[in-house]
């Protein structure tokens, strides 16, 4: 039995033993930055984006009570050639030591920060309070006083193109009688401005030829503003106003070479296609149709800093390229040869895996041999193939094995018959072709083998928002043997005799994402969101209607002999980050999904369906050991077969602090489970109702801890139940915890 308190305890007592004694490292006549605090009058400027502006800030805090790495770097001894000495001051952090030059500039910051938003009386004053115990308290007071006001705005510009894009009102961010005098405001205009004006092809002109004027005389804290096109001493108003277009576009294929290197030290073969001329050492790497297909800078036609942007982002996701450079060169009568210098990438990858395994109290081990080939057709099309065994000890003579594997030919382009050369190029997308093959054999029980065919598209839009089409996606479960004891078992549910009969799924769908994540402003709230929806077999039973097909005894459709299913399902996911600093925040995650049989099934598919409990939903359970609804297995053990439905919820909370090193705690709150959408005999207590799916929810709670390497995570939580609906009335509030009720959950990644 695990007992709370034996847990938590020893965790806390660790956490104040290696915060103490803070100070051991603060030199004599210095002092621990121990607190900052901010205080200012005004909610316009968001006190993150102030404290973002502090030079000094004090050691992080874990929990938001523990300076844990702070003690641990104090664990260390002074004797700096001790290994161990070492590596506690590698995992934890130096004190902060107070610095006046770094408060003063803090200070002259803050005030910048504040007069660049209108609030150009401000003023800002330091205090320090120390303490005989080397510690202090740096407290920042802002007094903002009346901003200034944006009273009006015009532009002052002869130049017609140039006045028509910064008289727009309606795309101008900049809004008199609205805003206060924010210079960040002015430069977003800027940009804005030129930016599209050198869309146009106006090549020379940049942002240091605008600029705006103040008049703020009116002594009433409104300011009127003119912009105005500033002079250029390295280019006469001719050049500066001059379109430009493409003239050539050269592509040069060498490995980390420059331009001059590539065509002044080596030999290089060259082929020329209308106005794209494509020169390179040795073997050519990528197909020349693949390259233009991937380029916006499209000689005869304006330069454009879009194109230049798009001609990046599109070379880059080729998979047959490391890195692209793209330089510009002014020849006669104002026009740009290009040259864009494309580094290959590795063609092939090969690597393996291992993993352990631990399902319904059996473990196993498991590995991936994994191959990958980036250029297949020289159209830097990828392969990728992966085999997979799994073999796992269910007891005497009773080993459960399974081996398959997936294959995957990526196109970096919509594959459409229709699509025109310019829709292509315009619409960044790759398009895919899937198989995939799996055998599984489970002793005394069955063998079932199933295998897969299908293919999508994807692609992806500015702010991070990424599509997928899943256009077709067939596949097909067999199972040649199933043991009577296992038939007999089946017989006992309608569901459990359609999971294990062979069956067809041949389903469409799209799934989309968004995140809100700015890599600009990495400690601003943000949101992501997941959707999902798949329909199967509408094609096929209109195709057997329209032909009048037979049907079985149960009044269902077959192809090939086959029944095939028939359903709609929808998935939505968002989850919210709420960040305090770069070391502590909190997680919110909000998932639901249904699916919905009709029509040739009355039922969803097994591999269809949703189950509850595991690293990524409720973690007082594991794995299919939660629900649906209120319904508990015979026998306490888990049944798959049983403990799965049609409709899932998932609401979690999850508070994540950096520990020390790699390490990171969480603790966490859950609830959830799934439901049936029909009353199903085999699954009582199972069928959701809005009348009792409140009191069936699964609610657990725990701590976790992460080991964050950057290119993966690995993580554990301990996690204790606290509300479980299978129970009796008076016994689901979990007060005290017996050996049912706790889990822990291994698994690679974050939960959400």
């Amino acid at each position: 039995m695990l007992n709370r308190k034996n847990f938590f305890i020893p965790l806390l007592f660790l956490l104040f033993l290696v915060s103490c004694n803070t100070t051991k490292y603060v030199p004599d006549g210095d002092f621990l930055v121990d607190k900052v605090i901010v205080s200012y009058d005004t909610k316009i400027i968001p006190k993150e984006e102030v404290k973002s502006y502090i030079r000094q800030m004090p050691n992080t805090k874990t929990l938001g009570l523990f300076k844990m790495q702070l003690g641990l770097y104090n664990f260390s001894g002074r004797d700096s050639t001790k290994s161990i000495n070492r590596f506690f001051r590698r995992i934890g952090d130096a004190p902060v030591i107070l610095d006046n030059q770094l408060t003063e500039m803090t200070e002259n910051q803050i005030k910048m920060l504040f007069f660049n938003r209108g609030f150009m009386n401000a003023y800002v004053k330091s205090t320090i309070d120390s303490t005989k115990e080397k510690k202090a308290t740096i407290k920042y007071t802002i007094q903002s006083n009346t901003p200034y006001k944006l009273r009006s705005y015009y532009a002052n510009i002869e130049h017609s193109e140039l006045l028509e894009i910064a008289s727009d009102t309606a795309r101008s961010v900049v809004k008199p009688e609205k805003q206060l005098f924010d210079t960040e405001i002015l430069d977003k205009e800027r940009d804005r401005i030129v930016n599209r004006f050198r869309d146009l092809g106006y090549f020379n002109f940049t942002k240091d030829h605008l600029h705006f004027y103040v008049d703020s005389a009116l002594n009433n804290h409104e300011v009127d503003l003119v912009l105005e096109v500033l002079e250029d001493k390295n280019n006469s108003d001719t050049l500066l106003f001059q379109k430009y277009t493409i003239n050539k576009v050269n592509f040069f294929s060498s490995a980390d070479k420059t331009i001059e290197n590539l065509s002044t030290v080596f030999k290089l073969d060259t082929i020329v296609l209308n106005d794209y001329q494509f020169i390179y050492e040795g073997e050519q790497n990528i197909r020349p149709s693949v390259l233009i297909q991937s380029t916006h800078l499209v000689p005869n036609r304006p330069f454009s800093d879009r194109a230049v942007e798009r001609s990046f982002s599109s070379l880059n996701s080729l998979s047959a390229v490391k890195y692209v450079d793209i330089s510009f060169k002014e020849i006669e009568n104002c026009k740009l040869d290009v040259n864009i210098v494309v580094t290959p990438n590795k063609l092939q990858t090969f690597s393996t895996d291992v993993e352990g395994t631990y399902s319904a109290g059996y473990w196993g081990i498991g590995g991936n041999l994994n191959y990958g080939h980036r250029n297949v057709f020289k159209g830097s099309e990828t392969f990728s193939l992966r085999g997979r065994a799994l073999y796992e000890y269910q007891g005497f003579n009773q080993n459960a094995y399974e081996f398959g594997g997936d294959a995957g030919l990526k196109f970096p382009t919509f594959m459409l018959p229709f699509a025109t050369k310019e829709f292509k190029r315009n619409v960044r997308a790759t398009t895919e072709f899937t198989g995939s093959f799996s055998y599984r054999e489970r002793p005394k029980e069955y063998t079932g083998i199933i295998t897969g065919a299908g293919f999508n598209y994807n692609w992806s839009e500015k702010l991070q928002i990424n599509h997928h089409v899943d256009v077709l996606n067939v596949s097909y479960v067999h199972y040649p043997y199933i043991s009577d004891e296992y038939r007999e078992y089946l017989s006992t549910s309608p569901y459990f005799a359609y999971n294990f009969q062979n069956h067809l799924i041949m389903r469409a769908g799209y799934s989309g994402s968004f995140s809100g994540y700015r890599a600009y402003q990495p400690l601003r709230n943000y949101s992501s969101y997941s959707y999902a929806v798949e329909v199967a077999g509408n094609t096929l039973y209109a195709l057997n209607n329209l032909l009048q097909s037979p049907t079985d005894t149960l009044g269902s459709y077959r192809i090939f002999g086959i029944r095939y299913a028939q359903y709609l399902k929808a998935d939505f996911n968002v989850t919210h980050h709420q960040l305090f600093d770069k070391n502590n925040r909190i997680v919110y995650h909000l998932g639901v999904g249904m699916a919905v049989p009709y029509g040739n099934n009355p039922l969803v598919p097994f591999e269809k369906r949703y189950f509850s409990g595991g690293a990524n939903s409720v973690r007082g359970w594991t794995s299919y050991q939660l629900g649906p609804g209120k319904f508990k297995s015979k026998g306490g053990y888990i049944d798959y077969n049983t403990q799965m439905g049609d409709i899932r919820l998932d609401m979690n909370m999850e508070y994540r602090t950096k520990l020390f090193w790699k390490l990171e705690g969480a603790l966490f709150l859950d609830a959830g489970n799934v439901w049936t959408i029909r009353d199903y005999d085999s699954q009582p207590g199972g069928v959701f109702r809005f009348s009792t799916f409140m009191d069936q929810l699964g609610i657990a709670y725990g701590a976790g801890i992460r080991a964050d390497f950057s290119f993966v995570v690995f993580r554990v939580d301990l996690g204790f139940k606290l509300h479980d609906p299978a129970l009796p009335r008076l016994e689901k509030w979990r007060t005290k915890i017996t050996a049912n009720d706790y889990a822990f959950n291994l698994a690679i990644g974050y939960p959400f």
